[in-house]
């Protein structure tokens, strides 16, 4: 029987059990050789601290594309973008948020298209 899914560092996906990994999954960290690369930075630990704050205020939900707009200097929203989202699926793997699409709960490592993020009920 495979052992439990790990969450990704970086992107908070789900990594799911490999054969391959069998005798290293202790050490398993990332979901791929690109977020090994990636890490978190602080512009990671921005966004996540700016996204913590606004759903523990009281907010109902909160936009990732918004989050990326505020800690974004000039141009680089859209960069950031991705890195918002990356950052809200870090948080729902440590329980301090809930992904939200049309007001359910969905699963951050199958979410697609636009979510909001608030506080766990």
């Amino acid at each position: 029987m495979p052992p439990e899914p790990k969450t990704c560092r970086s992107c908070g996906r789900r990594i799911e059990w490999r054969k391959k990994w069998e005798r290293d999954w202790d050490q398993v960290q990332y979901c791929s050789t690109a977020c090994r690369r990636r890490g978190i930075t602080e512009v990671d630990e921005r966004l996540e601290a700016l996204m913590l704050q606004q759903v523990s205020r009281g907010r109902a939900t909160t936009d990732p594309a918004a989050i990326a707009l505020a800690v974004a200097d000039g141009d680089e929203a859209a960069d950031l973008t991705e890195p918002a989202r990356r950052a809200a699926r870090r948080l729902v793997a440590r329980g301090e948020a809930e992904i939200v699409q049309r007001g359910k709960v969905v699963d951050p490592s199958t979410a697609k298209g636009a979510f909001e993020v608030r506080r766990p009920r």
